[in-house]
């Protein structure tokens, strides 16, 4: 509740939301009182912060929902480098050990304990 009415917290409620929000908590508040009761407490108890949204123009709930647009994101590009990283370098493509058409690619690149035959 502090943070709502603090000076230095931002806005997160704009425009047509927010004048929603104070239209829709002073008809909540007003339907409340008439109707009394228990009922009538919890009208007026919901319309009260639905005012208190609008007035203010931040809301606690809408901040804690899109915390995750704050979040840091990945540099533009990144998603490329990572799609594209399993491909040859531009160089390894057209070097000149493979000009000729007799040479082939291995199957398979070969592990350390692979690169010299097992002796028996």
């Amino acid at each position: 509740m502090n943070r709502m009415f603090s000076k230095s917290a931002a806005q997160n409620v704009h425009g047509w939301e927010r004048a929603a929000s104070v239209a829709g908590g002073l008809m909540l508040m007003g339907k409340g009182l008439r109707r009394g009761g228990l009922g009538g407490i919890v009208q007026l108890a919901m319309g009260g912060m639905a005012l208190a949204r609008g007035v203010s123009g931040r809301c606690e709930a809408k901040r804690i929902l899109t915390e995750h647009d704050d979040a840091p994101r990945a540099p533009e590009g990144a998603a490329d480098k990572q799609r594209y990283a399993h491909m040859p370098l531009d160089s390894e493509v057209h070097s000149p050990d493979f000009e000729t058409p007799r040479v082939t690619l291995p199957d398979a690149t070969p592990m350390g304990h692979e690169t010299h035959p097992a002796r028996s």
